[in-house]
């Protein structure tokens, strides 16, 4: 057992203390949406809620499942996400994987090129007039190929697959008579995934989240993902069919927006929230490569 100074332990109290103060202040928040989504809207608008719900209403959620563009948005963020992220794992591995290996002539002078990317760009117009020129406006592919792969996830997946996997396995595969394919899908994939995990979830966030190449792209709304739909009630106030304006007072119609602001986020961070905690484990170990070497 380690004695602990009495300069460790006033440093344990302040750590212990600083931490516990930045978890609340990041939890408070998911909290009150939470919370903000099952309570009156009058309520959360005249401020008398402040961390659970008071006069619990699920108005905001039947108002959201009725109405079509959320669905619809809902649905294509769940096909750009699942495919985006499996076009995405896919070209990572396949980059990630010969320019880990020694015996691959030019590979530094390809990374090279990879990371040149990652500082330069084309610009906002040339890449447009490229999106047009290929066919890709208001199609399923604009949100999936121009990001179809992260320079820097595959310099991560590099890093892993040069460090924690040896050598050894590689001469010892090759002599068993296994091909590059083999040695890939037999040997490295399963030994990798932590950082498949981590990739996954990178990707999966970023495709869940993204909403400006859909701003600039897509023009036809029943393309919208989710993200773009609730940039609509959050920022410009559109609740299109959600509001009767023709029935109800201002006062009444802010209120229902108000619900269905918070009621829209709750709903839209679930997938996400969900897919964190199956991956957890693989997540603190991919984010440790290359803190313990030896």
């Amino acid at each position: 057992m380690l004695v602990e100074s009495r300069g460790d332990r006033i440093f344990n109290v302040i750590n212990h203390f600083l931490l516990i103060i930045i978890t609340l202040i990041v939890i408070y928040p998911l909290v009150f949406v939470l919370s903000a989504s099952f309570s009156d809207p009058q309520a959360v608008l005249r401020g008398e809620m402040f961390l659970w719900p008071k006069g619990i209403n699920l108005h905001s959620y039947e108002k959201i499942f009725q109405n079509k563009d959320i669905l619809r948005g809902y649905s294509n963020t769940l096909i750009y996400t699942l495919v985006g992220t499996l076009i995405n794992l896919v070209m990572t591995i396949l980059a990630a994987y010969p320019l880990s290996r020694k015996d691959f002539i030019g590979r530094n002078a390809i990374m090279a090129l990879f990371v040149f990317t990652m500082f330069f760009s084309g610009g906002l117009i040339p890449t447009y007039m490229l999106i047009k020129n290929l066919g890709m406006l208001n199609t399923l592919w604009v949100m999936i190929i121009p990001n179809a792969v992260s320079i820097w996830n595959i310099i991560i997946m590099r890093t892993f697959f040069q460090q924690s996997i040896p050598n050894e396995l590689h001469e010892a595969a090759t002599i068993d008579g296994c091909s590059n394919i083999q040695i890939l899908t037999r040997i490295i994939l399963p030994l990798s995934m932590p950082i498949i995990a981590v990739t996954i979830l990178f990707y999966a966030v970023g495709h869940w989240n993204a909403f400006f190449n859909a701003m600039l792209y897509l023009s036809d709304k029943n393309k919208f993902p989710l993200q773009l739909i609730l940039r609509e009630i959050l920022i410009q106030g559109q609740t299109n069919d959600m509001v009767k304006m023709s029935t109800e007072s201002a006062i009444k119609q802010q209120r229902e927006v108000e619900g269905i602001k918070y009621a829209v986020l709750v709903v839209a961070n679930i997938p996400v929230l969900m897919l964190y905690p199956f991956l957890q484990r693989y997540f603190v170990k991919g984010v440790m490569i290359g803190a313990i070497k030896g």
